[in-house]
């Protein structure tokens, strides 16, 4: 294995770095050739669950781009079924949950996962990758308690989230025991992934910016402050991701975490003057991915600016990346960040 390279972790805890760290959400799978040839054989299901497959997976985007950081290739179901949730990934939709929360006494019904029982296949490929294959961080992650319940109450994706939301305020105790249990299941789940050798972890709450900033202070903030501080005791970078929550920013900088991430409708500049002085990752619109060249990099470069302004930036897109995009497109940019930011 080559040097270690640490740019994202030192950016991630707004050290000095040589330049500006860049990787992609979703950049395993989806876009990329060798993937997709896979897919045509394995379900996601089966990837996952080879440990070996799952490792190249994603270690392929930090050897066909040159990306600082790796990030696991799983969904943020995985830990579901073992708590008792009824899951299926169904192609073209996203996950389905066939025993979806009605009730207080769905809640009950709920148990705890046990990770090196119930997912050692998880553990054995970051394991596999951090002993063995990457010379870059591996960013082990969990899906956030509000986005998971919209899943488990809405029984599937969801537009508008009104069964959730419903739930949440009609149902206070019942939302809170139900947040308590993704809490804790989250802190367990994704500490084992930091002991099987995960660098650092990010949560993705992708679709908490439904709520309005009074809604996520009474019926989530204080899980998150909860899943964070248990975090926090393992000393590695936290970070917080999700879309459409530009107005939760600020609230996402006062929780014991130590990256907010940025999706394109908040700039840089906008987070900073309102009180984020965290490290920010973010925020190029994924869409920009199918224009040429010339486009790209006039939107690139003042989002690079903006954040060598102060310590602390990684380079990222608002939201992953979708399977339009070239791959050689995502190399010329991670190549071009790279150089540009070069200190």
């Amino acid at each position: 294995m080559s040097t270690f390279n640490d740019t994202f972790l030192r950016a991630a805890r707004g050290q000095e770095v040589t330049h500006t760290p860049i990787w992609y959400m979703r950049q395993a799978g989806r876009s990329q050739p060798e993937y997709r040839a896979i897919k045509e054989k394995y379900s996601l299901f089966e990837i996952t669950h080879q440990p070996e497959l799952c490792a190249y997976v994603t270690r392929l985007p930090v050897e066909n781009y040159g990306v600082d950081a790796a990030v696991l290739y799983k969904d943020i179901m995985t830990p579901l079924p073992a708590i008792g949730v009824d899951v299926e990934i169904k192609s073209g939709i996203g996950p389905v949950i066939h025993n979806p929360i009605k009730s207080v006494q769905d809640i009950e019904k709920l148990g705890m996962i046990e990770p090196e029982e119930d997912v050692s296949y998880v553990l054995d490929t970051i394991k596999l990758l951090t002993t063995e294959q990457l010379n870059v961080p591996l960013i082990g992650f969990g899906g956030a308690p509000f986005t998971l319940a919209s899943y488990m109450i809405e029984g599937g994706p969801s537009k508008n989230y009104h069964k959730t939301k419903a739930f949440m305020y009609q149902e206070p105790a019942a939302w809170h025991a139900l947040m308590d249990k993704l809490a804790e299941m989250t802190i367990r789940y994704t500490t084992a992934q930091v002991k099987a050798g995960a660098g650092t972890i990010q949560l993705f709450d992708s679709w908490v910016g439904t709520l309005n900033v009074q809604d996520y202070r009474a019926y989530i903030k204080p899980h998150m402050e909860k899943i964070f501080a248990a975090l926090k005791e393992l000393n590695i970078p936290l970070i917080m991701h999700g879309v459409g929550a530009g107005h939760l920013a600020k609230d996402w900088n006062d929780l014991p975490l130590d990256v907010v991430g940025l999706d394109w409708r908040l700039s840089i500049e906008e987070a900073r003057e309102k009180g984020v002085n965290k490290t920010v990752q973010g925020n190029l619109d994924p869409s920009l991915l199918l224009c040429d060249w010339h486009m790209i990099e006039k939107h690139v470069k003042p989002i690079l600016d903006a954040g060598m302004k102060h310590p602390g930036h990684i380079f990222n897109l608002g939201h992953g990346v979708f399977p339009e995009v070239q791959p050689d497109t995502l190399k010329k940019l991670t190549a071009f960040v790279q150089e540009y930011t070069a200190r």
